[in-house]
């Protein structure tokens, strides 16, 4: 059995000899909007209670800031600042939610693949900053620079994913080196809207020159819209280090996004309650907020959680439980309050791409799509509570997204999709529909294609070779990858940007900030 059938999947039924071929089938999954409902965990007068708690949180207990460009401006802006203790006012924390944006258009490489983040709209990441890799073929090793490609081309691949990640640490790239290589990695390899790593300052500006570069466009053009985003991880508890509040500083100062996501775990840096985590978390997040508004009003942030719990016995995160469930719709709860796009996580603690990682990432997924998250990382091919990421799983993932992705295009009922005329009477009594008139007009773009699924019956499937899902993603990915890969930015705009890069490398590079 060949790459290409497995991922042209199922065959269907044959054409009559002569007739036209079918029509393929148009899916656009590059702008989704959240067709579910939202859920809620508490009632309304608890989130406020919540709420009313952070800001008692960042008043009187305060954030320990370990930047003193940033205490200067928390100081400047009303907060009292004691050695690296700042204690930030309601009515600062007010005033920088009146000024973050409650809409924020994203540029990306083509216009086509713009993105706007809001309340209402979807999203979807790969998963992100794992420091391994693994498939199939190879096996579990260290991520690498060709691992950081592939990812870059098969995120590419699939328009179910509009943003791109951090998939893998390339760690036979040096560290001050490393930036200029995942950034070009993008340009080059796809068109969606980049990822960027806040590691100090240089590494920023680097990043910001060579997307401009990209683009083609002025400091003054890059500047005037967003055109990037990082993620920025606050340490919980109540902790902001050197490299994160810089990156919010200067992606605010450049108009560019930041993704705010306090990373809690239940019972380790959290406190061992779903409403207790969610707290901090949002006291977390209303502080890295306001830090951006104070760096320039206006300044496009995303609120953002993940919140999980760890596993009791062994210390170790869990991911896909009934808490992060719980704490995903807390969060959605929060953000609502406050009117802004917001970021969820998926993920797995699973050893392998097996039932246990298709479970947890589901469910997780689940929690952050009731929630009603903008933008979900770690939607797909994360292991080991974000240690791995798994080519197979990537593929796997990819299915449940896509299907996701068709519900969002909802369902109607219009008399041509009833078919009174069509199918209804078009077929007698004891007959079938195959050949009605409404499935033969529709039959090759009725239903979804799945990717890596298999529909064959168990004897078809088993003179196929009985290959489980993991093996037929293996296929999946390497025909990707397999086919020429495609260059996203024009040739002479990427020549400047290895003369940069060549430049810039001579000169030392630019370590990242601790």
């Amino acid at each position: 059995m060949t790459a290409a059938d497995i991922t042209r999947g199922p065959r269907r039924r044959g054409r009559a000899q002569g007739s036209a071929p079918p029509r393929m089938r148009d899916t656009e999954y590059r702008r989704l909007r959240n067709p579910f409902p939202v859920m809620n965990a508490v009632s309304d007068d608890e989130a406020a209670a919540m709420h009313a708690a952070a800001l008692r949180l960042l008043e009187e207990l305060g954030m320990k800031v370990l930047l003193p460009e940033a205490r200067q401006l928390f100081q400047q802006g009303g907060a009292r600042v004691e050695g690296d203790m700042v204690f930030i006012g309601r009515e600062m924390v007010e005033a920088a939610l009146a000024t973050a944006p409650r809409s924020i258009h994203c540029h990306a490489g083509a216009p086509e693949r713009d993105i706007t983040l809001e309340p209402g709209a979807l999203t979807f990441q790969p998963g992100a900053g794992a420091p391994h890799a693994t498939d199939l073929r190879r096996g579990r090793r260290p991520g690498g620079a060709s691992d950081y490609r592939d990812y870059t081309r098969i995120a590419h691949h699939y328009d179910v994913f509009q943003m791109m990640s951090p998939s893998v640490e390339p760690q036979d790239v040096p560290p001050h080196l490393r930036h200029y290589f995942t950034t070009r990695t993008q340009v080059a390899l796809t068109d969606k809207f980049p990822f960027l790593f806040a590691r100090g300052t240089p590494q920023t500006l680097d990043n910001f020159e060579m997307l401009a570069m990209a683009r083609g466009l002025s400091d003054e053009d890059f500047r005037s819209a967003v055109h990037g985003y990082t993620i920025i991880n606050t340490n919980s508890p109540r902790t902001l280090d050197v490299p994160m509040a810089q990156g919010l500083i200067d992606f605010a100062k450049a108009g560019q996004l930041s993704i705010v996501t306090p990373f809690t775990l239940m019972g380790a840096m959290a406190p061992i309650t779903v409403a207790g985590a969610i707290t901090l978390s949002h006291a977390e997040c209303l502080a890295a907020i306001t830090l951006t508004q104070l760096a320039r009003p206006g300044a496009p942030v995303c609120y953002g959680t993940f919140t999980s719990n760890v596993d009791m016995r062994s210390g170790a995160p869990a991911l896909g439980t009934p808490a992060h469930f719980h704490a995903s719709l807390m969060a959605g709860q929060m953000a609502r309050m406050l009117g802004l796009p917001w970021r969820s996580a998926a993920g797995s603690a699973a050893n392998s791409n097996d039932a246990q990682a298709a479970n947890e990432n589901q469910f997780g997924l689940w929690g952050c799509l009731l929630a009603g998250a903008t933008v979900i990382i770690h939607s797909a091919g994360w292991l080991e509570g974000g240690l791995t990421v798994s080519y197979e799983k990537l593929i796997t993932d990819v299915e449940v997204l896509n299907m996701v992705a068709e519900l969002c295009a909802g369902a109607s009922a219009t008399a041509d999709e009833i078919g009174f005329d069509s199918a209804l009477a078009a077929v007698a009594p004891m007959g079938h529909f195959f050949d009605a008139p409404q499935t033969m007009a529709r039959y090759a773009t009725a239903f979804y294609e799945p990717v890596v699924h298999d529909y064959a019956n168990f004897g078809s499937w088993t003179e196929r070779g009985a290959l489980d899902a993991s093996t037929r993603a293996t296929a999946v990915w390497e025909a990707i990858l397999a086919a020429p890969a495609q260059v996203m930015t024009p040739p002479d705009r990427l020549a400047r940007i290895d003369a940069f890069i060549a430049r810039r490398s001579a000169e030392g590079g630019a370590p990242p900030e601790s």
